[in-house]
């Protein structure tokens, strides 16, 4: 004892702050961070909700001003501060942060930018509809009531709760060592679930994703791949990869320009910030090809506009964003709560039976009341019965008896009634005497008695309890059910280029100053034999097309040059234009050396390259080289060598064969060779290759096809005619020869621009040196089977002064408009 008598403890410092600390961290997790499993919630936002059904705000009441509610949750149940109280109530009426919104607000509530809410004095609020369901029966006895911080009042120490608020709303807290981090479900997909457990409670966490597939957030967006989903779902722990939902858009006179337009954040991501971050990073330089970023938002939906420049890749610079912003963005689920004011981590299946078997205690309380309640009525309604059998009698007790106790005591012996009955006597009124009010009681009474067996029943039988607990979870869904937000996107764990860009038909097209652009396959309207056809590519003065291609966008573009090297691109990487545009130069895409121009393209589905495959390449002087497409595995960013050209050569095209083919050469003046591919040797890449055909003084190889079986040939002269031959009318030479007549030219027809192989139902595409394009179906009627030494007829019809440069075939299975072969076959000028 000290000198004013109180008793003084020793005890070591290290033990007195293990104590002191362990209660701090048990208060703070039970009485702050954490919510409960039964229902969801934290005790703040327990009280708020408590705190507005007391006041008397439902669903269907005037707002009252949100000061009040913090006051009277404050003054009443929640010992802490008011900033505290108003951040909560206002994250559950913010549509963006809760799932199902519990309180329903009126006023500035703060938005996604980030903007704050309105002090609390201006804000208005009342209970939204679904936290009916959450309060209902809480005044029958469903939970235990405890009391407040300064034992002057009562407050339920967790909520009824129809309705799984952990899942589908979610909850996020930070306590002493621990942490949880729920993400908002779909209400549809949880009761599902529930209702899928109940009726089989050894079902599997795998076969409840079947009905829960995946978190849905309330700002929507995307979640790529199920394995983070599934991991969290079994252990409690698990990492969802979040995405926002962003289009491209055309704009601009003649749609040449592109846009990226976002419309839905990942969840809890802040528009203003993204924005900002955006903007650093074009200032920065870590992102190119962004010439302005807008807000367009508005009471409408979310709209973000990225403007693009003219050569931008809208792909590759979508793919950027998600990389280096909060566009893409991963949420880390904990899936922590409060099991019997104990901190414990569960998978999906515990959580759903946590709740399950809430509900079933809720329910059995509830029963348990209305049967209390139910029997006590039938008493007294016994008692009203038997006064109304014996009016009057009673009525002359009654008169009889000095006191109102005089008057009960004589009931209770003459009568054999009890208090409760004397009483409700007593308390009749006299226009209950009628003989309808004793009808009433009648049927009352049988009413009762058949409540009355019905609760039993349910509390005999738990199989019954479920089944209660069951329909009222439909019955939630019923009412509140909805359509998912969030889709859920299949994708690996990387960002790729091949996730954010669709397969798409393109037709790749270059000029000869060295222009190139990909453009979707639609664009290319089909039309009859014989028309004057569409522009389709803007060119400067002087220049001309001189190569077109069909191919996907996710293919790999092969460039071979002048100088016999070869580059390799994807095609998505290529520019994305108009018809009208002229792209973007190819030494921009490409490490190409000083005077070194693209003459050739290639396409290849991937780079597996196969033994059996090889590309034949033929120059323009004549000369042909077969070599095994595995040399060209591993093209560097400058290039390789893929052919050694003679002085003044150049490439004209290049096949993939297998090599059992046969080799068509064509010449500007008219000839044409065929012969067997097994007469060329396969060589290496830094090659020169063997003579394929002997030329004619002027002439030079225009193109060559490399057919496998019987087919016909198409020639195109630079006048607009062209012509249909069998491959079988060029009789098989050995290589090296001077070849045969392919088409008489004259100047009607002109000099021969291209040729390629067709059958009946491919399309041809031509396109001239001022930029015009035609596409036309090849059938036995406009384009018959002709002789081999003929002039052809007129396939375009040119405006003066025009020439065709190229010309390409699409094949009729290709699977554009049901008319194409999954892989095209140019031909064309190269120029010199």
């Amino acid at each position: 004892m000290d000198r004013k008598g109180q008793q003084i403890v020793s005890r070591d410092i290290t033990d007195q702050m293990r104590t002191s600390y362990l209660e701090y961290a048990m208060s703070v997790i039970i009485s702050r961070a954490l919510p409960d499993v039964c229902d969801g919630l934290k005790p703040v936002q327990r009280r708020i909700l408590f705190a507005m059904r007391e006041l008397g705000l439902s669903y269907n009441r005037p707002y009252k001003k949100c000061a009040r509610i913090v006051g009277d949750t404050m003054g009443k149940f929640h010992p802490h501060g008011d900033a505290a109280i108003y951040n909560a109530l206002v994250r559950m009426v913010q549509a963006f942060s809760s799932r199902y919104p519990l309180i329903d607000g009126q006023g500035n509530y703060g938005s996604v930018d980030d903007d704050p809410p309105a002090a609390m004095r201006y804000t208005e609020a009342r209970l939204a509809r679904i936290s009916e369901e959450m309060l209902a029966d809480i005044d029958k006895d469903v939970v235990d009531f405890v009391a407040t911080y300064d034992n002057a009042a009562m407050e339920p120490r967790v909520l009824p709760a129809k309705i799984p608020n952990l899942l589908i709303n979610g909850s996020s807290g930070i306590a002493v060592g621990m942490a949880t981090q729920i993400p908002p479900h779909n209400l549809s997909e949880v009761a599902d679930g529930l209702v899928a457990l109940i009726d089989n409670p050894g079902i599997s966490i795998d076969e409840l994703m079947q009905h829960i597939q995946g978190p849905d957030f309330p700002t929507a967006g995307f979640i790529l791949g199920r394995e983070g989903i599934s991991q969290a779902y079994h252990t409690g722990h698990g990492r969802v990869v979040m995405r926002a939902k962003a289009t491209f858009e055309a704009y601009g006179a003649k749609g040449e320009r592109q846009r990226i337009v976002i419309t839905e954040l990942p969840y809890q991501r802040q528009k203003n910030a993204i924005i900002k971050s955006i903007a650093d990073l074009v200032h920065h330089k870590r992102i190119e090809g962004i010439q302005d970023i807008r807000d367009e938002s508005d009471r409408q939906g979310m709209r973000v506009v990225i403007d693009l420049k003219r050569d931008a890749q809208k792909e590759v610079v979508l793919r950027q964003l998600f990389k280096h912003t909060e566009l893409q963005d991963s949420y880390n689920v904990i899936l922590l709560a409060l099991v019997n004011n104990q901190p414990r981590l569960l998978n999906l299946k515990q959580m759903l039976e946590c709740f399950v078997e809430f509900r079933q205690q809720v329910v059995r309380r509830r029963t348990s009341f209305e049967l209390k309640k139910a029997k006590a009525r039938a008493h007294i309604v016994e008692g009203l019965k038997i006064a109304l059998a014996n009016l009057d009698a009673v009525i002359k007790a009654i008169r009889g008896s000095r006191t109102v106790e005089e008057a009960q005591g004589s009931l209770m012996s003459g009568f054999g009634l009890t208090a409760q009955q004397a009483k409700a006597i007593l308390d009749m009124r006299l226009q209950n005497l009628t003989r309808l009010e004793r009808e009433k009681l009648d049927s009352e009474y049988s009413d009762l008695q058949a409540r009355i067996s019905r609760f039993e029943e349910i509390l005999g039988d738990e199989r019954l309890v479920l089944r209660v607990v069951r329909d009222e979870i439909l019955q939630v869904k019923r009412a509140y059910g909805d359509q998912r937000r969030t889709m859920i996107v299949e994708a690996q764990d990387a960002i790729t280029e091949e996730e954010l860009i669709p397969v798409e038909d393109v037709v790749v097209t270059a000029t000869g100053s060295g222009y190139i652009k990909r453009t979707p396959l639609a664009q290319f309207a089909a039309q009859r034999r014989s028309g004057q056809g569409s522009y389709g590519m803007a060119t400067k003065d002087e220049d001309f097309i001189e190569s077109i291609f069909v191919t996907t966008t996710h293919d790999w573009m092969m460039f071979f040059t002048n100088t016999g090297r070869v580059y390799l691109l994807r095609v998505y990487n290529l520019p994305a234009e108009s018809r009208h545009s002229k792209g973007r130069a190819i030494r921009n895409l490409l490490n190409l050396r000083e005077g070194e121009n693209v003459r050739t393209l290639f396409t290849v589905k991937n780079l597996e390259f196969e033994a059996d495959q090889y590309l034949v390449m033929a120059t323009r002087m004549g000369f042909v080289k077969k070599t095994p497409l595995g040399e060209f595995r591993h093209i560097r960013s400058d290039g390789i060598i893929a052919i050694r050209l003679r002085e003044n050569d150049s490439l004209v095209s290049t096949r993939l064969t297998d090599g059992f083919r046969e080799i068509f050469l064509a010449t500007r003046l008219g000839y044409a060779i065929r012969f067997a591919e097994d007469q060329i040797r396969p060589t290496a890449r830094a090659t020169q290759g063997v003579v394929g055909m002997r030329l004619r003084d002027q002439d030079e190889v225009v193109g060559m096809e490399a057919p496998a079986g019987e087919t016909t040939i198409l020639s195109v002269t630079e006048n607009g005619y062209g012509k249909r031959s069998k491959l079988s009318s060029y009789r098989l030479q050995r290589r090296g020869g001077r070849g045969v007549i392919n088409i008489r030219c004259k100047a009607k027809n002109g000099n021969v621009v291209g040729v390629a192989q067709v059958s009946d139902g491919d399309e041809v595409i031509m396109i001239t040196q001022g930029g015009k394009t035609i596409r036309f179906r090849v059938d036995p009627k406009s384009l018959r089977v002709t002789g081999r030494a003929t002039m052809g007829v007129r396939l375009q019809s040119l405006v003066e002064g025009d020439k065709v440069a190229s010309v390409f075939v699409i094949a009729k299975d290709y699977g554009v408009d049901n008319s194409q072969s999954s892989s095209g076959r140019e031909s064309g000028q190269d120029g010199q």
